[in-house]
């Protein structure tokens, strides 16, 4: 069996949940080129489909006059302000970036890295619904690089049937240089419509010269899971994603494993950086029969708790859960919930640590919007895992070259403690 980590599916969860977004900073390890959305993957919001999980964003609008004593308070910013338009050397200055800038600002001293400003265009391609299909070249990537790196093409994809290969970097779209351009912003250029085309210059290993590759973009299907009977009797099941297709994809795998004898079970969440709050809950809740699953606490000190829907096709198999450190949010969720009640040991490395609950705020103008942390949540005995993450009951590190060599040593392991 093929190794499937060291990537987020985030459809576009875009860039990383914008790479420094709704995963937040360093947790995108990948993004699918697409137009999905892409928390983490990582794991789109509409504001109709939004309102099932206040883990991705709830759409408000806020209107507001200045607060009373805001003069004096921000004579400071003005009188900045002023000498800038005066003084700076680069004249006339864009005060529409200023403007952008400064919310920027207001937010990053907060020291949340949650709290966030979007611009206008990123707004825009994040509200698209969290789906089970996008429209681009179908290709795994890397953004914590030097150039936007692909990891791998997805199969039967446009970027399979074109050519490109694991570890291609991208150091030029439609002919426009992209060297030292953020990867996240290379991807907007790589989107675009089915039956598009898009160039792209690639730099690869051992290639004197550059390649290139014109790329006809289509629409491409993404599993939410994938599933499959392992030697021994052991079901393995992968999320990519806690989408709206999720639950029933899941109950779907575990009723055709239990087809045949099956003496166990293996969970993957690696890479998985989340989705929707409920999808969560309904996942939790085929392998956890009844209890609290999360909770959710708010500024104001008010909670609210999130229990088993019962009803689950998986509580009575021995079970083991895969997670790492793209392992983030919802799979946090699920993780967490396992651990505490001892219904499953966890594997792998210490996930990502994404215990917090953040509202996504339009602003006026079509400015963009101001993504807010809310609440932050807490697994069933109370922990609090923002910045820790879960510790998994057993350690076990997944190097490059056990990638490289299509060496899986937390599988491995997985399988071994369902055997013994």
């Amino acid at each position: 069996m093929t190794s499937k980590v060291k990537v987020v599916l985030l459809g576009l969860f875009i860039g990383s949940f914008l790479s420094a977004s709704l995963f937040a900073s360093g947790l995108a390890f990948g993004v699918v080129i697409g137009q999905v959305i892409g928390y983490e993957l990582l794991p789109g919001w509409l504001e109709d489909t939004l309102e099932q999980s206040s883990l991705v964003v709830e759409t408000k609008t806020y209107t507001s006059e200045p607060p009373e004593g805001s003069d004096e308070l921000f004579a400071p910013f003005w009188q900045a302000w002023d000498i800038v338009h005066e003084e700076y050397v680069d004249q006339p200055v864009d005060d529409v970036t200023l403007m952008r800038g400064a919310i920027t600002g207001a937010l990053d001293a907060l020291g949340d890295p949650h709290t966030s400003y979007m611009d206008p265009v990123t707004y825009q391609q994040s509200n698209i619904p969290l789906q089970g299909s996008y429209e681009g070249i179908g290709a795994w990537v890397d953004t914590n690089t030097e150039f936007l790196t692909i990891v791998s093409p997805m199969p039967g994809s446009p970027a399979e049937e074109a050519g490109l290969e694991p570890g291609d970097e991208v150091v030029a779209v439609d002919g426009e240089d992209v060297t030292g351009i953020d990867a996240n912003i290379v991807i907007r250029s790589v989107l675009g419509p089915a039956g598009t085309t898009v160039r792209l210059t690639i730099r690869r290993e051992g290639e004197p010269e550059l390649l290139e590759y014109e790329i006809i973009r289509a629409e491409i299907l993404i599993p939410s899971v994938e599933s499959e009977m392992l030697e021994g009797g052991i079901g393995y099941i992968q999320l990519f994603t806690f989408s709206n297709d999720t639950s029933d994809d899941l109950r779907s795998a575990i009723r055709d494993l239990r087809q045949t004898e099956l003496n166990g079970l293996i969970l993957d969440l690696r890479g998985n950086g989340g989705g929707f709050l409920l999808t969560a809950i309904e996942v939790a809740s085929e392998f956890i029969e009844d209890g609290v699953i999360m909770t959710e606490r708010f500024g104001d000190g008010s909670e609210e708790v999130y229990e088993s829907l019962g009803d689950g096709l998986a509580t009575d198999l021995p079970l083991i859960v895969l997670v790492n450190g793209g392992s983030a949010s919802a799979s946090e969720i699920v993780a967490g919930a396992i651990q505490d009640y001892g219904r499953g040991l966890l594997v792998g490395e210490t996930t990502f640590g994404k215990g917090s609950v953040q509202n996504w705020i339009a602003l006026q103008g079509e400015e963009g919007a101001v993504r807010v942390t809310v609440a932050r949540w807490y697994t069933p005995e109370g922990r609090q895992i923002v910045g820790d993450g879960l510790e998994p009951d057993h350690e076990v590190p997944y190097t490059d070259e056990d990638f490289e060599a299509g060496i899986d040593p937390q599988l491995e392991k997985a399988i071994v403690l369902l055997t013994e």
